[in-house]
């Protein structure tokens, strides 16, 4: 039996004109924002909220209540009373995402893509990705016997590559990063794939039901933190799905009446791409491509990433490789190896808390979207012997 979706659901609404569409498949956005010109993100709209929350429940709060069977979220804390202290505040802790089953946050999205995949009736469903959407998408479309498809670049880490083809996907390598859209674009127009990522220029956001598992983040550490609630989550930021859905999470607790407070959420990224929008230079810029933290590379922006921090009060902040690097190492001596993506997350903070965006008593959380392991061998061609 195919999944249902959650009865709670009476639309789809756009993020920024608010105009509520039926439920339905908007792999563009919303229909009339992309005619205006101004591609906007459209997410399930949520008619009532169920009356309680517990770790139990959460599921009863996504767009999909149906368990996926391989354990995805609920994931664990790490707390770093060290580092705070070295930072001087409060309080500090990640969110280890890579403790879901393929590794990353991704698996969230990918048991919802890939349940309303089922319930439209898809055979195939499609990711653009180089890394951790493309084994995620891969794994939870093994779990429920759908064609994968994962459309990379020729560089792509060879620890991912395996991870995709071991779930039995298939593997279409274009010459760069846009082409991977266009193919994509091609095919979800034809109904041949069914499409877990976006495809147009300027972008909207992933699949809507995928990045609407996000919120569960929010959910979870709403849960996780009852007696000292975070005041601030800094978040690795490409396009802005997991920035969104931990702020639109938060939100919606707010506006449940289950929470009083909302954290402020950053994000941070390798250069400025959201300062950039934010002062009107447009939503696809001439960043440089060229950075380690490869999992939020890219040169464009969504409006899900400018409301996100709208809606929570959040800043951006960009990292220097260099400096990302040298927190990776500081990580790991807490015990966390994470990828360069997430430990920019410390190098983030730093920033925040010398440009006074971060109070002293702040208690923070780090989102670790993945551990280090998956990352290209390339990084350790920088290293000195000793360091290999």
């Amino acid at each position: 039996m195919a999944p249902r979706i959650n009865r709670r659901i009476g639309g789809m609404q756009c993020i920024r004109c608010q105009v509520i569409h039926p439920v339905g498949d908007y792999f563009e956005g919303c229909p009339a924002c992309l005619q205006a010109g101004t591609p906007a993100s459209i997410a399930p709209h949520y008619m009532a909220w169920p009356s309680s929350l517990e770790f139990q429940t959460i599921d009863d709060w996504l767009a999909y209540p149906e368990p996926s069977g391989l354990g995805e979220g609920n994931t664990p804390l790490s707390t770093l009373p060290r580092l705070a202290a070295t930072l001087g505040i409060s309080a500090l802790c990640t969110k280890n995402e890579f403790a879901n089953p393929t590794g990353s946050h991704k698996d969230r999205m990918g048991r919802m893509v890939v349940q309303r995949a089922l319930e439209a009736g898809a055979k195939t469903i499609a990711v653009a990705s180089s890394g951790n959407a493309g084994v995620s998408i891969s794994a939870y479309a093994a779990r429920s016997s759908l064609e994968c498809v994962v459309v990379t670049t020729p560089d792509i880490s060879p620890n991912w590559r395996r991870a995709i083809e071991m779930h039995g996907a298939r593997i279409v390598a274009t010459e760069n990063s846009d082409d991977r859209w266009a193919l994509i674009a091609e095919n979800a127009k034809k109904g041949s794939w069914y499409p877990a990522t976006n495809y147009t220029i300027p972008p909207v956001g992933s699949n809507p039901f995928g990045v609407d598992s996000y919120r569960a983040i929010a959910l979870e550490l709403h849960l996780q933190l009852q007696a000292a609630p975070t005041t601030d989550i800094i978040v690795p930021t490409a396009r802005g799905d997991l920035l969104w859905g931990i702020a639109k999470g938060y939100r919606d607790l707010s506006d449940s009446g289950l929470s009083r407070s909302t954290p402020n959420i950053h994000a941070v990224e390798p250069y400025p791409r959201i300062r950039s929008a934010l002062a009107g230079h447009g939503m696809v810029g001439l960043f440089s491509g060229d950075t380690d933290m490869v999992s939020i590379g890219g040169n464009t922006v969504t409006q899900q990433s400018l409301y996100a921090l709208e809606i929570s009060k959040g800043s951006a902040v960009a990292v220097d490789d260099d400096d990302v690097a040298a927190d990776q190492a500081v990580l790991a001596n807490e015990g966390l190896y994470l990828e360069r993506s997430s430990a920019a997350t410390l190098t983030g903070l730093r920033k925040l808390i010398s440009e006074k965006k971060i109070a002293s008593n702040a208690r923070v959380v780090l989102i670790a979207t993945s551990h280090g392991y998956k990352e290209h061998a390339r990084f350790l061609e920088r290293l000195p012997t000793a360091q290999r």
